[in-house]
């Protein structure tokens, strides 16, 4: 993409270490021969930075704070553009093979996040919003456009669980956060580390949590009105890079039902479609979405004629934007996730989602999180795969193998019981934190990983060479 300006820091702080990455900086310095400027943040190591600026070579290296003193101007003046003009690049996370380099514009972005912030999350100009992201997860780019609406952003950088699992909690009453964000995940953590926030903070300011990344379980619902807010809306929220937002997210104005999302978004023609491209009611299928909407990608960058933006998500169903989620729409207008419908194992040839799974599993106190997956067998049936990260303490003994496998049964059905259950010292997950189910699939069925690079942990692939 050839950029001209690099943004970025010699050392980060984690569990109150400090980190240097002044090397990997350099890499990246040589390996971008675009560059005409390097601006350091001195953050984390402040005599390290100005040492890295000192020492730029060819390219000028600029501290960030000197960088922004050289640009001040008595009248900002501000360059009319068009709707559609480049705001973004975004990448998909590569898993399944060449990262998308996705170009979102600026008008549909705003248009789109404004609406969100204001009629789904009902942010106000005196509110503060917060949402747990690197800069790596579009949900930065999401937090960032609430500056549109005169809200107050909230960062943080960290462990979210240093010192303990109730920081960010001690954080929502520091900072007087309205609108909390965070993932699924990290709910089902607070709940395993039986923390409560409504006995040990005040909480009086949090008004909203938002959730993603992964399906919140029904008992995440139950965990957050009865241990941190009876009288919050909890909004599980979906839609991803692709559109820089959301398809699914919350209402202030609609009822919460566990287990669901409240509605699809305002103006976006979110349907369910089976593989006849029939809607459904009740019953799972593709999440799709059947009219254009403002943020939709403007192309894929040096994607000559659109080929690669049409095969990623119009050549499934002709015309009509294939999501690749696994939904179901209920009765009432909510909507219950499944998981990605590539990663949907079928047993016996019946389709199931993966979180039918992980909302079992993932309820024993002993698992700390886990990822199942389909393995083919040579007879053409598939084995549904489990395999399970443990918390501190425990192991996989007969008996939790069998509690484990008695609890899908009972709750789900007997084809959704894993032929194995193992345990696994880690799981792959991409650099914004999701689990890779199909890095998973592909090192079980012996193929190469599409895309290792796009991994945080590609050395626990190792796991899997089963």
């Amino acid at each position: 993409i050839e950029p001209k300006v690099l943004l970025g820091c010699v050392a980060y702080t984690y569990k109150s270490k400090v980190i240097d990455v002044s090397e990997k900086l350099q890499q990246v310095v040589a390996g971008i021969p675009s560059l005409q400027q390097v601006v350091v943040v001195p953050y984390g190591n402040q005599a390290a930075a100005r040492d890295f600026v000192e020492a730029g070579a060819a390219i000028p290296h600029t501290l960030f704070n000197d960088f922004l003193t050289a640009g001040v101007a008595s009248e900002l003046e501000f360059e009319r553009t068009s709707f559609n003009h480049p705001l973004y690049i975004m990448f998909s996370s590569g898993t399944t093979g060449k990262p998308k380099c996705i170009v979102h514009g600026q008008g549909g972005t705003l248009l789109q996040h404004r609406k969100e912030h204001s009629l789904h999350c009902d942010l106000r100009a005196d509110e503060k919003i917060f949402y747990f992201t690197t800069t790596g997860w579009m949900m930065w780019n999401w937090l960032t456009s609430a500056l549109a609406v005169g809200a107050t952003v909230v960062l943080y950088d960290g462990n979210p669980f240093y010192p303990d699992a109730s920081a960010m909690f001690r954080l929502i009453d520091s900072e007087q956060i309205n609108v909390f964000g965070t993932s699924a995940k990290f709910i089902d953590a607070c709940k395993k580390a039986e923390i409560n926030p409504r006995v040990e903070n005040d909480l009086s300011s949090l008004r909203c949590i938002l959730s993603t990344g992964s399906p919140l379980i029904a008992e995440s619902f139950d965990w957050v009105y009865e241990n941190v807010k009876s009288d919050l809306m909890l909004a599980s929220i979906t839609g991803g890079t692709d559109l820089l937002s959301c398809f699914a997210l919350g209402s202030p104005i609609s009822p919460v039902w566990r287990g669901e999302i409240q509605q699809r978004g305002l103006g976006m023609d979110v349907d369910i479609f089976d593989t006849d491209a029939q809607s459904l009611i009740g019953e799972p299928g593709e999440l799709v979405c059947k009219q254009s909407f403002p943020s939709m990608p403007v192309g894929f960058w040096q994607d000559d004629n659109d080929k690669r933006y049409l095969a990623a998500y119009f050549e499934f169903f002709t015309g009509i934007w294939r999501h690749g989620d696994w939904v179901e729409i209920t009765e009432h207008g909510g909507l219950v996730m499944y998981g990605r419908s590539d990663a949907t194992l079928n047993p016996g040839g019946v389709r199931i989602g993966t979180s039918e799974i992980y909302r079992q599993v993932e309820s024993f106190s002993e698992v700390l999180e886990a990822v199942v997956v389909g393995k083919n067998t040579i007879d053409g049936d598939q084995q549904v795969m489990l395999f399970v990260v443990l918390t501190a303490g425990n192991s996989l003994t007969t008996e939790l193998r069998q509690q484990i496998a008695t609890r899908i049964r009972d709750n789900a059905t007997p084809r959704h019981v894993p032929a194995q259950i193992l345990a696994v010292d880690d799981i792959p997950r991409t650099r914004s934190g999701k689990i890779s189910e199909i890095a998973v699939r592909d090192v079980l069925h012996g193929r190469q990983v599409a895309n290792t690079e796009a991994l945080a942990n590609p050395e626990s692939l190792d796991n899997f060479l089963i």
